[in-house]
């Protein structure tokens, strides 16, 4: 599966420092309103722990809103698209859409955004989680074991559960992504490529 294609590849893991090309936003002070009004700490949305979005009510089902409205703009919008997820957005446009977001503006991504800029902002939301989607605890024994898939969704199970409910979205997505290979020409492998180092910390 897709899923078993992102723990496993080594390659992506080691080229994580290469995706890191983003110029990132200095944190941002006071507290502002974050999606449906709730308060973010900080007024970040960003480099924020999963069990604290939680908390703080930003999340449904274990996946972050804002996660959630990134990945329905993009399922709606760009699964055709040729190179989604490999051409970056622009730079200043990326950390506009991050800015807004942040500030708990309303943000309508088919008006205000193209393709490559959410999709870049997405792969950034991933990179910033303060302990990676798949953290340090579980990730040696990921890339290390062979027994299987079976032996995996054990080793996963071992995430915390907004991680792992974020983690099976994510692999839910992508799959989609890679039903349409032919038009968007990202195969799983090239998926798995580019996630790799978002994912792995």
């Amino acid at each position: 599966s897709l899923c078993v294609g992102l723990c496993h590849n080594k390659a992506a893991v080691q080229i994580k420092q290469d995706m890191k090309k983003m110029v990132q936003l200095p944190m941002l002070r006071g507290t502002s309103r974050g999606p449906r009004g709730v308060e973010a700490r900080g007024g970040r949305l960003f480099g924020v722990s999963l069990l604290e979005l939680r908390e703080l009510g930003l999340v449904k089902d274990g996946v972050p809103l804002v996660v959630r409205s990134m990945v329905k703009f993009l399922r709606e919008h760009a699964l055709h698209h040729e190179g989604l997820f490999r051409v970056n957005g622009n730079v200043r446009a990326v950390e506009g859409l991050k800015q807004r977001l942040e500030n708990g503006e309303d943000v309508d991504f088919l008006v205000e955004a193209d393709v490559c800029t959410v999709a870049s902002l997405f792969k950034q939301y991933l990179r910033d989680l303060p302990e990676g989607l798949v953290d340090s605890t579980v990730q040696p024994a990921l890339i290390k074991q062979h027994q299987g898939e079976k032996y995996l969704r054990v080793l996963l199970r071992q995430l915390p559960d907004v991680h792992y409910s974020l983690l099976q979205y994510l692999c839910l997505f992508l799959t989609q992504v890679d039903q349409r290979h032919r038009e968007n020409l990202m195969t799983a492998l090239n998926l798995a490529t580019v996630f790799g180092p978002n994912v792995f910390q």
